[in-house]
């Protein structure tokens, strides 16, 4: 077992609140940028990126470490380790490399918690989960899925683990003034320049802070981490269900240690060449898409909402408001807790209310952009309590390590161009047809300011069976990402919700038809004979 004096320990204060895991869920894949070719890594990096690890020496030690099963609550204000406990969850730490090219060195202290199977008699495994991100916490997950499974939810162990970085995982913090580095390029070349400036700075807090532990953060490492847990957990294999970019760390795991998963659900699901840094400019159809729907929905509850009669008013109001912004900041709020919205940050709030197509989802985003367009005519403004606790995230400091951890994933899993040049290209090209968001997806971060990563992005060349499931309308990871990773996994099976503007489907969207595919499979470990098709209910 490894020596614990050399464990980076996992901290011991507040969990991060329901709202910043909501915001690490709804930027999933977020800080997308062009990237250079793989090729442009040393040889030695890229051929490590194809060889399995099923058989790394020096690791039979963490393999073999004991668990210390106990109380998730880490004080009386831990309201989601009462809603563990409540579940009847426990958890535990786990000690792994932080370098597994170097096993005997520095080690990493990871947390974990565990539903046990009820029906020891039927019990098929072990079912580990990640809720994506990247950058978001796991450790809460176990008790959704517990209820997600219906009468298969006794015959399996439920395992939810923080990431390494995150979470109650030695949560990197960079200690940013923003909580997200995630902004758009705004209207112009000099918003731009603002936005080079600010990046560099980002990086290098982030280098300052947690420096060395950036270039261990990739994927790879998280994969090789989960097989340490598996090993701890003393399963020959473990089942596992990830969510958007938990769709992309599955598909890893199956290329670095193939033979070691049972059954395998990958929902909302990604296309994995598009991983690192160069993820987000393949959302921009997507997420029109679901902005158009938006719209048209906005459009006829003008009576209501007071920003357009149809699509094109709408639109052009919004764009009015962010022109706004440009010339003078949008306040919302009064005194010390006002807050700032200049033309970098307002479509980074749109973005976040397009994540789903239920009526109380857009009729937030709606009564947003309606606080937005009172503010851009100079009125004030009293946000809501959700949307403060929203901008605190997204632009104060609160939301640091939630970002931080975002980013230092995006950029340890690709390369990016470290040409600012090259960026404002890509924006110039997209602002044409999209106007709000090409800005804001084609725009530079920090990883054009950090070093290359140290591996090469995995490439899918090994088969696996899995159920993956993608949404017509997805506007985080697109239609096609699934369909991609379907044609590159061909024993899967794609399960297609027709109809449906919504990323992350499985016990979160209540479609009978989903839940009960995903349940009927997880039960008896056979995929459907063909892939199935669910419709919008």
């Amino acid at each position: 077992m490894p020596d614990p004096q050399h464990s980076r320990t996992a901290p011991t204060a507040r969990r991060p609140s329901a709202l910043r895991r909501t915001v690490a869920a709804g930027l999933a894949l977020v800080a997308g940028l062009a990237v250079t070719a793989a090729a442009t890594l040393p040889a030695q990096a890229a051929q490590a990126s194809e060889a399995t690890e099923a058989g790394a020496p020096g690791l039979d030690r963490y393999h073999g470490q004991h668990l210390d099963w106990h109380s998730c609550v880490l004080g009386p204000d831990d309201r989601d380790g009462a809603a563990l406990e409540q579940a009847g969850a426990r958890c535990t730490e786990i000690t792994v490399p932080l370098d597994y090219r170097n096993p005997g060195g520095r080690t990493v202290t990871l947390a974990a918690s565990r539903i046990k199977a009820t029906d020891t008699r039927h019990r098929i495994g072990a079912l580990l989960l990640n809720d994506g991100g990247p950058g978001g916490p796991t450790i809460g997950a176990p008790p959704r899925v517990h209820t997600a499974l219906k009468e298969t939810t006794g015959r399996f162990d439920i395992v939810g683990l923080d990431p390494r970085f995150v979470g109650r995982s030695a949560q990197i913090d960079c200690g940013w003034h923003v909580g997200l580095s995630v902004l758009s390029s705004g209207t112009g070349r000099a918003s731009f320049e603002r936005q080079v400036a600010l990046q560099r700075d980002l990086a290098a807090q982030c280098r300052s802070a947690a420096g060395d532990l950036l270039p261990f953060a990739s994927t790879r490492d998280t994969a090789r981490d989960l097989d340490v847990l598996r090993g701890a957990l003393g399963e020959r294999k473990v089942s596992y269900l990830g969510l958007s970019y938990g769709t992309y760390l599955g598909t890893v795991y199956t290329q670095l240690f193939p033979g070691r998963l049972d059954r395998m659900v990958l929902d909302s699901a990604l296309d994995p060449r598009h991983a690192g840094p160069g993820l987000i400019p393949s959302q921009l159809p997507g997420l029109d898409h679901a902005f158009t729907d938006w719209a048209d929905w906005a459009a006829a509850r003008h009576g209501t909402y007071g920003l357009g009669r149809t699509r094109a008013e709408v639109t052009a109001g919004i764009l009015r408001t962010e022109e706004a912004a440009a010339a003078r900041p949008l306040v919302l709020g009064t005194g010390a807790d006002a807050f700032e919205l200049d033309d970098s940050r307002v479509p980074m709030l749109l973005f976040m209310g397009l994540q789903g197509d239920s009526d109380p989802e857009r009729a937030s985003l709606a009564g947003q952009v309606a606080m937005l367009a009172e503010a851009a005519a100079g009125r004030p403004v009293t946000p809501t309590p959700d949307t403060v606790g929203l901008l605190q995230a997204l632009f104060g400091p609160q939301g640091s390590p939630a970002g931080s951890a975002l980013q230092a994933v995006l950029c340890a899993d690709g390369p990016a161009s470290h040409d600012p040049e090259h960026y404002w290209r890509e924006i110039e090209q997209s602002r044409a047809e999209h106007p709000l968001f090409g800005p804001l997806l084609d725009n530079i971060s920090p990883c054009a300011f950090w070093d290359a990563p140290r591996e090469a992005p995995t490439q899918v060349r090994r088969d696996a069976r899995a159920l993956i499931l993608s949404a017509t309308g997805d506007p985080r990871t697109p239609y096609s990402g699934g369909v991609a990773l379907h044609n590159m996994l061909p024993g899967s099976r794609l399960l297609t919700l027709q109809g449906a503007d919504q990323h992350q489907l499985y016990g979160i969207y209540g479609n009978a038809c989903v839940d009960d595919t995903v349940n009927a499979y997880l039960a008896s470990g056979r995929l459907p004979d063909t892939d199935p098709t669910c419709t919008r209910q």
